[in-house]
């Protein structure tokens, strides 16, 4: 199956000259969404990947890494937004393609030690997916590997990850 068929171009968006890629069309077909996160899980399956947890990205990372997380029967970690999480938390700040934001991650969510996959939809400039990484690493996690659905190649974010393990299901040149 053709995932990249199911994924739908929106221009302009969130704002002038961004060409969003929007998933929401493959999760809405149930043989996609399932193909998709079976591809997205096969190499971390093997025994000897041991998956402590799985720390989905807001808010897209969410519907992935949860269903990932599941499958792997491990915990799951939230990456919110600032001001989203209700207990004590750790901030790491990032840049945008458009902008800067920071991602936060509650203080006990991974114990030392704990291996983490990080799951985002998309690996665009490489800023999220760097600040997710960072917040596993500060609270005593290893980062198993960061696992995005789509990958926009052409903005090289894949260079701002070096020493971790990416993953791309689809790459857009």
């Amino acid at each position: 199956m053709d995932l990249e068929k199911f994924i739908r171009d929106v221009p302009d968006f969130p704002k002038q000259g961004i060409l969003f890629k929007d998933i929401t069309t493959l999760l809405q077909d149930g043989d996609a969404f399932r193909q998709a996160v079976n591809r997205m899980l096969k190499k971390h399956l093997d025994a000897d990947a041991r998956i402590d947890k799985v720390m989905g990205i807001e808010a897209r990372g969410f519907i992935l890494g949860g269903v990932m997380a599941y499958k792997l029967g491990c915990g799951f970690v939230p990456a919110r937004k600032p001001g989203k999480l209700p207990y004590r938390s750790v901030r790491e700040e990032y840049t945008l393609e458009y902008g800067t934001n920071s991602l936060e991650a509650h203080e006990d969510a991974i114990r030392p030690g704990e291996r983490v996959l990080v799951v985002d939809d998309l690996l665009a400039t490489g800023g999220t997916a760097l600040a997710a990484a960072r917040l596993v690493e500060k609270l005593g996690g290893e980062v198993a590997a960061i696992e995005f659905m789509v990958e926009l190649s052409f903005l090289n974010g894949r260079e701002k990850l070096p020493g971790y393990k990416v993953h791309s299901l689809i790459t857009c040149a």
